[in-house]
């Protein structure tokens, strides 16, 4: 059974429901002062308390998806690129990793099939999402995706209409399950779209990390994952190739949450060329190594540089302004990267452009996420260029 499957958290639910029943029923026999008593009311304590426990975190992975597979739970997958090549879909597709067999790869529902709102009808009508994975032409590694395309991308007086692009990143652990599922991405941006407050737009929902469970965190780690290669050059190649997207930096945007923000600021201030505006929710504005990433930047002479290049701060004290407009979500209240936040847009100059979305109150969470999306959708629209090109022009 499926680390995320019903079958198997109904299973262990029942479980931890006998075992309660049994420790109930055993109790009055343990009553006495002897070891045998002592060892039969701690033995019935620990397994009752383990299968509550289970079936708890079972029932919370399957509704947030921290965890797709026991691979990722059991951390198989943390010697990534190599491992990576491991991914497959039984053969419908390719072998994962191999990008002969395409760049954009069907796939299975990837928990799609869970998502509540998502559109309903034709889809020139309501638009569509479809689960797939992207392969990496460069770094081999992959990712599965959610994209969302609009209405108009279905509708005949689009059909040779490229559109601007979105690349969404959720927080680490989570997935694309979240983005559609507790951000409610693609039923935002479709409601937005119908209403005329954003453009006509594809939304690719990832994770952040390509080498799970370990949080590679956008970076290009020396000798291990090469997370940042991925988001700024594999995956807009692979997009060009099989969507109608445009081919210019202008109609390229990148948004996340959480440490998704953090990527998201990263990828648009270190690749301009690529992504021109970045739309940031709760982010931090530098990577440091943790328990989680594991040594990003290595032990060579470069170190040093490396880590620097990737605090945002000193970027922007050291290095040329990139030419981007970068949005910021945070609140006053209950989110601790305020004071960073206001060091960082005070220090914004031009031509960078930066913007921001002060709450009062919000804490770390997807409440507050979901208060600060509507605008940042709507902004990055507005800093989105509707793509001039056409399909049939180079």
């Amino acid at each position: 059974m499926g680390l995320t499957s019903r079958s198997l958290l109904y299973a262990m639910a029942a479980v931890a429901v006998v075992c309660v029943g049994l420790t109930l029923w055993l109790w009055p026999r343990f009553a006495g002062r002897g070891p045998r008593a002592i060892l039969g009311r701690l033995g019935s304590i620990v397994a009752t308390q383990l299968t509550i426990v289970a079936a708890l975190g079972l029932a919370v992975n399957a509704n947030f998806q921290f965890y797709g597979s026991w691979h990722e739970l059991l951390g198989l997958y943390d010697d990534a690129p190599e491992a990576l090549g491991k991914w497959g879909d039984g053969g419908t597709a390719g072998p994962a990793g191999d990008p002969s067999k395409g760049l954009v790869q069907p796939s299975g529902p990837d928990g799609l099939d869970k998502v509540h709102g998502l559109p309903k009808g034709p889809p020139e009508m309501a638009g569509r999402v479809e689960a797939v994975r992207i392969v990496g032409k460069r770094t081999r590694a992959v990712d599965p995706a959610y994209v969302y395309l609009p209405p108009q991308y279905f509708q005949p007086q689009y059909a040779r209409q490229r559109f601007p692009v979105i690349v969404a990143l959720s927080g680490y652990p989570g997935g694309t399950f979240l983005l559609g599922q507790h951000l409610r991405l693609p039923q935002t941006a479709g409601r937005l779209i119908r209403a005329g407050r954003m453009q006509p737009t594809v939304i690719v929902m990832l994770r952040p990390t390509i080498a799970p469970p370990r949080d590679t965190q956008c970076v290009d780690v020396p000798g291990g994952p090469q997370a940042e290669t991925f988001f700024a050059r594999d995956v807009p190649d692979a997009l060009r190739s099989h969507y109608r997207v445009g081919h210019d930096p202008g109609g390229w945007g990148v948004l996340g949450y959480s440490s998704g923000g953090s990527c998201a600021l990263q990828l648009a201030m270190r690749h301009d060329r690529t992504y021109t505006s970045a739309a940031a929710l709760s982010p931090d504005f530098k990577v440091s190594n943790d328990p989680t990433t594991g040594n990003l930047f290595g032990d060579g002479k470069d170190r040093v540089r490396r880590r620097q290049e990737h605090d945002l701060m000193w970027r922007l004290h050291h290095l040329p302004m990139p030419q981007v407009n970068v949005l910021v979500g945070t609140s006053r209240s209950g989110e601790k990267n305020y004071p960073a936040a206001r060091e960082f847009l005070a220090a914004v100059k031009p031509p960078m452009k930066a913007e921001a979305i002060v709450l009062d109150h919000g804490s770390h969470n997807f409440a507050t996420w979901r208060r600060e999306l509507p605008a940042a959708l709507e902004w990055m629209s507005r800093s989105l260029t509707f793509p001039e090109d056409v399909v049939g022009n180079s």
